[in-house]
């Protein structure tokens, strides 16, 4: 059977390691597929740097949509990152009537909706597993491991770069600003990193996973976004002693009746969590189904084979199933088309979640009994306290301390209207500090 062929946009990291696994594991890979994978256009602004990688194996042309309009190409791999033109030659490819793999997280959790509507109406697919969590395949897992399952919440860690400078933090006891010029150095991080470091990153993953375990669209602009800027190395100190670590989380929810949590921060795990012990740039993603429970998938979350392996795994998929009726291939969103409801994301205000509050206050009496009232009538439960003592916090004869506090579950507005009271305090003395909490139990 004559090889599928197929034209590949984007020769960076990911394009040329998808090129070399594809050309090292042919023969098991055509083994496994049933007929020969083979690239046969690529497209790179640097067309020289793309010789040097592919060779005489393919045509390297400039204008990805020679290849996208190209009649002899079957499948287009999009690895050419941003979302405005990587989308339009996504649709045109889906047009032509054109199969899709993508590695692009922030295209399918902007314009998703669309390009998955567009995909339905023409009968082909979209595959995009190396779009979330690299070489782990966390969304195949989804869409057909977990099918039984009615998923309950979701939480990962699915960014190399921000778990790489929290392990720094805590190792190291270094202050945010030090550990990124670090991470920047040793090629961790970008040289422009907002992405990584606000949640952008890990936000667009998270949404690709919420609509793929609750049937919903992907709703991207519903997401809570907070990165790790402000944490300070204090913090994750407080936590260690306390027996959490500080990890930046993706986390979605499903809350019956109300909506579906889709929110990315700093959060605190308990030490004893298996997620909570993954270092460095490693992924990792639990997810609780009703049936199988609570489940871990762990790997490299970025790079250019674990990536490729993610992008020819959709490659095989593709091959297999091209030529089957579109009725009898995976949906998109792993729930029939039909069948995916527009349930909303609920407001950051009405998430439920734990709390680790840091309170720099006067040494003075009273202060824990004011603050523990003024929760207390905002229903918030505390769990745990712990005080220092004013000499370690401020030096000998320090006339203030850190009165740190972890409570129960509660609403996020109802912590809000409770921290607006705390900070009114004479007796706090400096901006209280906020870090979310979850058991993951």
């Amino acid at each position: 059977m004559k090889p599928i062929q197929v034209g590949l946009i984007g020769l960076g990291t990911v394009g040329a390691g998808v090129f070399e696994v594809l050309r090292r594991n042919q023969e098991e890979i055509e083994r496994r597929a049933g007929r020969g994978i083979r690239i046969a256009m690529v497209s790179r602004r640097d067309a020289a740097r793309a010789k040097a990688i592919v060779g005489d194996a393919a045509r390297v042309v400039g204008d990805p949509r020679e290849i996208v309009r190209s009649p002899d190409i079957d499948i287009v791999v999009e690895l050419m990152g941003g979302t405005t033109l990587a989308r339009e030659l996504v649709l045109e490819a889906i047009a032509a009537g054109k199969h899709v793999v993508t590695a692009n997280k922030a295209l399918l959790a902007v314009h998703g909706t669309e390009i998955f509507e567009a995909a339905q109406q023409r009968g082909v697919m979209v595959a995009f597993e190396g779009a979330v969590a690299g070489g782990i395949p966390i969304i195949k897992a989804l869409r057909e491991g977990l099918t039984a399952n009615r998923i309950q919440w979701i939480a990962g860690i699915i960014n190399g770069t921000t778990n790489f400078i929290l392990s720094e933090m805590r190792d190291k006891g270094l202050d945010f600003d030090v550990v990124l010029k670090e991470a920047q150095r040793l090629g961790y991080a970008e040289a422009d990193p907002t992405f990584d470091i606000e949640g952008v990153d890990a936000a667009h993953k998270a949404t690709i996973m919420s609509a793929i375990a609750f049937g919903i669209p992907v709703q991207f602009d519903k997401a809570y976004v907070e990165g790790i800027t402000r944490l300070a190395a204090t913090d994750i100190r407080y936590a260690e002693q306390l027996g959490y670590r500080i990890k930046l989380l993706g986390i979605t929810r499903r809350r019956e009746g109300e909506g579906v949590e889709l929110r990315v921060h700093p959060t605190l795990v308990p030490a004893k969590r298996l997620i909570a012990n993954v270092e460095g740039a490693m992924n990792a993603v639990v997810v609780n189904g009703d049936a199988v429970g609570t489940t871990l998938y762990y790997g490299k979350g970025a790079g250019s084979e674990p990536t490729a392996s993610a992008v020819i795994a959709d490659l095989v998929d593709v091959t297999r199933l091209a030529t089957s009726d579109p009725q009898h291939r995976v949906p998109h969103l792993a729930f029939q088309p039909g069948a995916v409801r527009d349930v909303g994301v609920l407001p950051m205000e009405r998430v439920v979640t734990g709390y680790y509050l840091r309170l720099r206050v006067a040494d003075e009496k009273g202060v824990l009994a004011r603050v523990a009232s003024l929760l207390a009538e905002g229903d918030i439960s505390i769990d745990a306290v712990l005080q220092r003592e004013a000499d370690e916090v401020g030096g000998e004869g320090s006339t203030q301390t850190d009165l740190i506090i972890l409570t129960h579950d509660a609403r996020e507005g109802a912590m809000n209207a409770a921290l607006a009271k705390l900070q009114a305090l004479p007796s706090v003395l400096a901006p209280i500090v906020r870090i979310r909490k979850e058991e993951l139990n």
